[in-house]
């Protein structure tokens, strides 16, 4: 195993320009805002010279090469800067609401495979039957709904109608937490899950015609035993960079959800210091969510070498 994470320090060091790139951007992006970060903080009541005296106070009256060189100058030495709206390290800040967006991702996560797998064995052991069609219809309805329409139909169905789970909040303790990201991690996971499903569809049925598969059953392989020894580990091999690739675009939609539902995480973070026009605390998380992307793109090639050990991504890495 150990040798399969040579490259990782390899990849480490090529995100460095992606990083850079997405601080330049970020900055450029935030101060294009529109409005003043002083009259944000003092109100729209302010006088001109209690304004000015702030937007000095905070240097957002420097060049902006000036501030930018200041931001990489903090990040550097693993400073975030302080939050404008909340006088709070920004660090300290993205560190509180880490745990609320990780908890909803690896939780919507969980939901989509428990979805997808199923359905996508019904699908592809009778592809073209009644039950493929009803998958490819649920995965079509899954596709074309807008992710906060469908936070917004399962709060009222589930949360207001049947009362059966909260529609804000992130609960106290971990079994609280399981309890009110439910309605958050389904929105998510309906979303993800017409992905995943399509592609695991057409693994399976690929596998499932496949020489060792016959060769399988003539053994005596079948059910629970042949899809789980040699279907399922196979089909799933194209799908795990699917996956990777679809958590990097639930991070951006898990903003949005985040503040549908009142979740204490990122994106509200992020919405409200953008409102505000916070812009420290704007670089900060995006920077982070960047990084996140990153890893997780690196911890995909991981689990696509555990499935597959052919692939010899330290090898390739030093080719």
């Amino acid at each position: 195993m150990l040798h399969r994470l040579r490259f990782i320090p390899g990849r480490l060091v090529q995100s460095i320009p992606v990083a850079f790139g997405v601080t330049l951007i970020v900055f450029l992006l935030a101060h294009l805002l529109p409005g003043n970060a002083a009259v944000a903080l003092l109100g729209e009541r302010a006088t001109a010279e209690s304004v000015a005296a702030l937007t000095a106070q905070l240097g957002l009256d420097e060049p902006l090469w000036r501030q930018y060189l200041t931001f990489l100058g903090q990040l550097a030495h693993g400073n975030l800067g302080t939050s404008l709206t909340y006088q709070t390290p920004v660090a300290q800040l993205v560190l509180q609401a880490i745990p609320v967006t990780l908890s909803l991702l690896l939780y919507a996560l969980l939901i989509a495979l428990l979805i997808s797998i199923p359905l996508a064995a019904l699908a592809a052991f009778r592809p073209g039957g009644a039950r493929d069609l009803g998958v490819r219809g649920f995965t079509l309805l899954g596709q074309g709904m807008p992710q906060f329409w469908v936070g917004i139909m399962l709060i009222l169905l589930l949360g207001v109608g049947m009362r059966a789970f909260p529609v804000g909040g992130y609960g106290e303790d971990a079994a609280g937490h399981v309890y009110y990201l439910f309605l958050p991690a389904l929105t998510l996971a309906i979303a993800m899950s017409p992905t995943i499903i399509r592609s695991l569809r057409s693994s399976m049925i690929s596998v499932l015609g496949s020489e060792y598969v016959g060769t399988a059953k003539s053994k005596g392989s079948y059910g629970v035993q042949l899809f789980r020894g040699h279907v399922l580990r196979n089909a799933a091999i194209p799908t795990v960079s699917i996956v990777g690739v679809n958590l990097g675009y639930l991070v951006g939609g898990s903003l949005v959800i985040e503040r549908v539902f009142a979740l204490p995480g990122l994106g509200s973070l992020m919405i409200n210091s953008i409102f505000t026009r916070d812009f420290p605390t704007i670089q900060g998380v995006t920077l982070f969510v960047a990084l996140f992307v990153v890893v997780v793109g690196i911890l995909t090639d991981v689990v696509y070498t555990a499935l597959d050990p052919r692939v010899d991504l330290g090898r390739t890495a030093r080719a």
